[in-house]
């Protein structure tokens, strides 16, 4: 387990996180990580496979790399014969599975740890194994995209398509069509359909906002068009400046949802992320440093605060989703080769934006 000596100098930011604070959440996160390589939201809890593989991401950021290679080795067990996986397993046991819908975003994330880790490690035959697991996830996510370039949301526990398209989701699955393009060209193995699909996709979310259901109450919607890498340079400088004063408490953190009084450690370290891939540093700092209210004794990090009425933590739980989502922010502006290549867009396809032409 990392001791507060191996913590990597990325690991530590000024009023963020000392390298002993570091190690108490790298230690927080692997104590949730079941045996099998599974990692729940917290135990008895569920595990979805977004916030597994976020976890798993965080989990390389500390060196930890035999474990975030078991939390991927689950998902390639554990995928189902369409390329996908369950919406949620409960405590991450794959024999209880409490959400049997098939969310597009949560099954494209693998592409983007997969080739997260083999940045961080350099292991070829890691790569190779995953292969068949990315590619198989890519094609199930790819059978969801719409005419106008966004992807459905899910398909029913029955298989039905749910042809409508969250804003967010879409984004997400833009970096991971992005990954899974590295992940192909590393394998000398080029998938030019997925190359068009991106770019397709990356074309819908800079100009088509009508194509997606009206989700702009929620902070995502505002930050993770940035974040997914479909809206860079001036536009994303303008998107996020346009929102700032709804979304951001200062000293607080970032609201999840407008106008509640709620703001959450995850959102707040994504947008420390998406301001750090804008070239603003400094921005993402003081939101790293505005959320230090929510760490909990322990090195977890509490999901939200309420602000108003009577101020509390709420809801009372420690995720790792959460923790991991700080320790991704901060390796980022510590400079892990690993995490800015997949979150600055560094060894990452471009060209694939089709806006000279088209509607």
């Amino acid at each position: 387990m990392t001791s507060p000596e191996q913590i990597a100098e990325h690991l530590v930011l000024p009023g963020v996180l000392t390298a002993e604070q570091a190690a108490e959440t790298v230690a927080g996160i692997l104590a949730v990580q079941r045996e099998d390589g599974a990692i729940p939201w917290f135990r008895g809890h569920h595990l979805d496979p977004w916030d597994h593989t976020e976890a798993a991401m965080a989990l390389d950021t500390a060196g930890e790399h035999a474990a975030a290679a078991r939390a991927y080795e689950w998902l390639a067990r554990h995928q189902n014969a369409d390329g996908s996986w369950y919406a949620a397993y409960h405590d991450g046991d794959p024999e209880q599975v409490t959400d049997r819908g098939r969310e597009s975003n949560f099954v494209a994330y693998i592409a983007v740890g997969v080739w997260h880790h083999h940045l961080a490690t350099g292991d070829d035959a890691f790569l190779d194994r995953m292969w068949p697991v990315v590619y198989a996830a890519t094609e199930f996510v790819l059978a969801l995209q719409q005419p106008g370039g966004q992807i459905g949301w899910k398909r029913e526990a029955d298989g039905t398509p749910v042809t409508d398209a969250l804003l967010t989701g879409s984004s997400s699955i833009h970096q991971a069509l992005r990954c899974a393009l590295a992940i192909a060209e590393a394998r000398e193995e080029p998938q030019p359909d997925w190359e068009l699909a991106a770019g397709a996709l990356g074309h819908a979310i800079r100009r088509h906002p009508e194509r997606f259901l009206d989700k702009s109450r929620y902070s995502m919607d505002w930050y993770y068009p940035v974040l997914g890498g479909a809206v860079t340079g001036p536009e994303a400088k303008a998107r996020i400046d346009a929102h700032w004063d709804d979304f951001v408490v200062p000293g607080l953190g970032v609201r999840c949802v407008l106008p509640n009084p709620w703001v959450t450690g995850g959102e707040s370290c994504e947008l420390a992320l998406t301001l750090w891939a804008m070239g603003e540093s400094d921005r993402a700092l003081e939101i790293l440093q505005s959320i230090q209210h929510l760490r909990a004794e322990g090195g977890m990090y509490w999901t939200g605060y309420v602000f108003e009425g009577s101020p509390a933590i709420w809801p009372e739980e420690l995720t790792t989703w959460t923790a991991g989502s700080l320790l991704l922010a901060v390796a980022a502006l510590g400079g892990d080769e690993a995490t800015v290549a997949v979150f600055a867009g560094e060894r990452l396809p471009r060209g694939l934006e089709p806006d000279c032409c088209g509607s």
